[in-house]
């Protein structure tokens, strides 16, 4: 014999009980005999229901009708209007405290930072846009930062990835893309024939912003005209940008990145129009493994392009 739920044990036997006339409506009103209620009380105490609430019966059905009526004639009675809440007599306004002797006022805050401090200094290398952004102190992120991370790979590649911000192990190293997001940024390059002997590889901010967090418009801002020497520097030929962040800020939009991805872009560097393909960040990628196909496809075209490119 199957197993019988306890439930079933306890329910009373189903009986069909139908009013004269062949009707098909169950007769509710007839009266239940001393077994059918002793079964009926017995299931709703395995239940757990013990305990009783009242000692008539109720009509919810009812009950609740006569709610929504009342509710009804709350919101159809006028509002009573409330008293006005002026004063009575007009309030004098304070009058300002004259400072204490030998007291200077608090200063102003501080002047917004010129143009010029935020443009970097004319670098012909590689090594001395690194020393300028070293120098620069425009960007908060440096005073909470270990290191600053400025790229791995070969100094002139074909191919510039470049990713939002640098993270714990990046900060620790002192070189962007080395830590879990870098590792998968890494088989996916050598899934297309590409290493750091063949790339460039950097961040839209050169500094790991605290706990991790998405770098602020003006942080991002602030370390852009590095950016863009960096890659007049590197001359690439196409452009690899992953996230939002760093594609927002190179392209000058504010599209989300699952709307850029996978279209190519131009931007202009130094009078010379690069290709700019958007994609999803490694990290996105780690939290979203079904996101895996898109990046794949970008880089497919990446890999295309580049055949391309390089045939005469």
């Amino acid at each position: 014999m199957p197993h019988e739920p306890k439930w079933r044990r306890f329910a009373p036997p189903r009986q069909k009980r139908y009013s004269a006339g062949m009707n098909l409506e169950p007769a509710a009103a007839l009266p239940l005999t001393r077994a059918e209620m002793d079964a009926w009380l017995g299931w709703y105490e395995a239940m757990g229901a013990a305990v009783w609430c009242a000692d008539e019966p109720a009509d919810w059905a009812v009950l609740e009708q006569q709610r929504q009526a009342a509710r009804s004639q709350q919101r159809a009675a006028p509002v009573a209007l409330l008293p006005s809440l002026a004063p009575a007599h007009p309030i004098a306004k304070p009058t300002p405290r004259s400072l204490p002797p030998n007291r200077e006022p608090l200063p102003g805050p501080p002047a917004a930072l010129p143009t010029a401090a935020i443009v970097p200094a004319p670098a012909t290398t590689l090594e001395a846009l690194r020393e300028a952004i070293a120098a620069f102190e425009g960007c908060a992120l440096k005073t909470t930062a270990k290191n600053l991370c400025f790229y791995r790979g070969i100094a002139q590649a074909p191919l510039m990835v470049i990713g939002e911000a640098p993270g714990r192990d990046e900060d620790l190293a002192g070189k962007p893309f080395v830590g879990a997001a870098g590792q998968l940024l890494d088989r996916m390059l050598a899934a297309i024939g590409l290493d750091d002997s063949k790339v460039h590889i950097t961040n839209a901010v050169y500094w790991r912003p605290p706990g991790n967090r998405v770098p602020s418009p003006q942080e991002v801002r602030a370390c852009l005209p590095f950016l863009l020497r960096q890659i007049e520097l590197v001359a690439p030929r196409l452009l690899l940008v992953l996230g939002g962040v760093a594609a927002q800020s190179l392209l000058q939009t504010d599209i989300g990145i699952t709307k850029l991805r996978g279209k190519w872009r131009t931007v202009n560097i130094a009078g010379r129009d690069v290709p700019v393909l958007p994609s999803l960040h490694p990290a996105y990628l780690l939290r979203t493994p079904i996101a895996k196909r898109q990046a794949w496809a970008d880089l497919l075209e990446v890999q295309r392009a580049l055949f391309a490119s390089s045939t005469p």
